[in-house]
């Protein structure tokens, strides 16, 4: 089990940078999509190397399609939540929902168990990131709520797929099963991409870190595969969002956003619950 959180402590610092990266970014479709060709390229020989379609069922296929299908879907909604929302917004929002929902499908649907002071715990994670959100307008500004509902739908595409993935598991190895999410997002991306006439002004502008986002954005997500294979779902999806922390000190030291009390606390909590359910849980 401890290998199993390092491997999830590692996958949420790594989440948390390519996060950062993809905000700053100018236009966040044509960003991520040339992150997930960079990241197919790159893990393609290992893909290759692991491939074996012999333990593979019509199932099988079925839930390898199915998890593709929700990345798409959940990177399409990541890029449109970053375009319209702040990071210290965004971000704790859709990693709060995921620690929520998984749980409760990983007990109802994967018959895991999560004992007491483990659903304390995560009530603690999503208390913090719930407080760290802070969803509230300026003076004399309306109230838009499209970046939250956005960032509420990636998290629950977050919850969807991490149950769907821990099923794929058992037909395909992480690395394969990365690869073929990789692809979804690309084909997700294509269109909104091939149409936007920033993809020069991009590349100009990020092309270092995008070579670097199609390291860490599926590195860090194999890390948290691998995991998944060693303990349950229950317990590792909610320490993931340890990165919410690792995102507010960066909001701090890198984007220089303003941090206050409220914000500590909410770590605190995070800390505290990824602690208890990571040990206790």
């Amino acid at each position: 089990m401890s290998i199993a959180i390092l491997l999830v402590l590692g996958s949420g610092f790594l989440h948390s940078v390519w996060n950062l990266y993809t905000k700053r970014s100018i236009n966040k479709n044509v960003f991520l999509w040339f992150c997930q060709l960079i990241a197919i390229v790159i893990f393609l020989p290992w893909a290759v190397l692991e491939w074996d379609s012999s333990g593979l069922t019509i199932t099988g296929w079925g839930v390898i399609v199915a998890s593709m299908i929700v990345h798409g879907l959940y990177v399409l909604l990541l890029a449109a939540a970053y375009t319209v929302g702040d990071l210290s917004q965004v971000y704790p929002i859709m990693r709060g929902t995921n620690p929520l929902l998984v749980p409760i499908l990983g007990v109802t649907l994967l018959n895991e168990k999560l004992t007491a002071p483990g659903w304390m715990g995560v009530l603690a994670i999503v208390t913090g990131i719930v407080l760290l959100s802070n969803v509230k307008p300026k003076r004399n500004e309306s109230v838009s709520f499209k970046a939250p509902l956005l960032a509420l739908a990636v998290g629950i595409c977050i919850a969807g797929y991490i149950v769907i993935d821990k099923l794929a598991l058992q037909y395909v190895s992480a690395v394969v099963l990365n690869e073929a999410t990789n692809i979804g997002n690309l084909l997700a991306l294509s269109w909104a991409t091939f149409k936007s006439s920033g993809i020069q002004t991009e590349l100009r502008a990020n092309w270092r870190i995008m070579l670097l986002g199609g390291l860490i954005a599926p590195g860090g997500y194999v890390l948290f595969l691998f995991a998944l294979s060693l303990a349950p779902v229950a317990q590792l999806a909610p320490m993931r969002e340890i990165g919410t922390v690792f995102g507010t000190v960066m909001g701090v030291l890198i984007l220089r956003e303003q941090q206050g009390v409220r914000r500590l606390i909410s770590s605190v909590f995070i800390t505290l619950g990824v602690i208890v359910v990571g040990v206790w849980g």
